[in-house]
């Protein structure tokens, strides 16, 4: 229970950099409609997934990481970075699928799609990322 509600406080500080890389990118960087609807949620999206997995990798996880080194980081993360793309997906299908039985308001339905997707993602990392059986055998050793 407690590595889960440090995977939900993880997701809530991730939320707050998607929103902030959001603001910046589409307030600062970019001018035009698709740098501000389709650049600017990509680059947010992919630090929100960053931040995420520094702190399942860094903090929520690290006791399943025996060696650590850049590739195993980098092989982790490709997979996360997947299974975070997969979530979205997942998100997407129960937000409309609640609009379209419920008729609910899409932030409702977003926020029922969010609690589904949300254990959905926090399996694929207890089990596949950062699983006791791990895909990943860590680092070779150095000669």
């Amino acid at each position: 229970m407690v590595r889960y509600l440090e995977f939900v406080a993880s997701r809530l500080f991730g939320t707050g950099v998607d929103t902030f890389v959001l603001w910046v990118c589409s307030a600062f960087i970019f001018d035009t409609y698709v740098g501000d609807y389709v650049v600017s949620p990509v680059i947010s999206f992919e630090c929100a997934v960053m931040s995420n997995f520094l702190c399942s990798y860094c903090w929520i996880w690290k006791s399943r990481i025996e060696n650590r080194c850049a590739a195993d980081f980098w092989r982790r993360f490709a997979v996360f970075n997947v299974s975070s793309a997969l979530g979205f997906v997942v998100k997407m299908v129960f937000l409309l699928l609640f609009e379209r039985i419920f008729g609910w308001n899409v932030v409702v339905c977003n926020l029922a799609a969010l609690l589904i997707s949300g254990l959905f993602n926090y399996f694929l990392a207890e089990t596949v990322v950062f699983g006791k059986k791990s895909l990943f055998k860590g680092c070779k050793a150095e000669k």
